[in-house]
């Protein structure tokens, strides 16, 4: 039953998914909140479609991706991801970004972000 997943079954469909960019969808609650944060200001997004065109977009630019660590209790996690970046100017960058989770009903409820901006403004077009 979905209901009974645990956040650290949750997290490595997520994961698994995340890394081909495909099957990760299904374990995202309607609802979900996605916060991308930096040092100026939180960028609040709320529901499960948002947060596919962020990811459409963001799945453009890495190409692997490895859990360095996971911290879990029932209902939150923390994870420190490294990614592989290769950037539309052709820049290739690795990197950390801590994410944190919560789970509610057996879906991903949200996830709160901080990632360095900087390189990533530096790195892709401005629409």
């Amino acid at each position: 039953m979905e209901n009974s997943k645990s956040i650290k079954e949750l997290l490595d469909i997520y994961y698994q998914g995340f890394a081909k960019k495909s099957g990760w969808e299904s374990v995202i609650s309607d609802d979900f909140i996605f916060i991308a944060d930096n040092m100026e200001k939180a960028d609040v997004n709320n529901g499960k479609e948002t947060y596919l065109r962020i990811i459409q977009r963001f799945s453009k630019l890495y190409h692997n991706l490895r859990i360095k660590k996971m911290i879990l209790d029932d209902t939150n996690a923390g994870v420190i991801v490294y990614y592989d970046y290769i950037f539309p100017n052709g820049k290739a960058i690795s990197g950390d970004v801590a994410e944190f989770w919560t789970a509610k009903d057996g879906k991903l409820s949200s996830l709160h972000i901080y990632f360095d901006t900087l390189t990533f403004d530096r790195n892709t077009p401005k629409n």
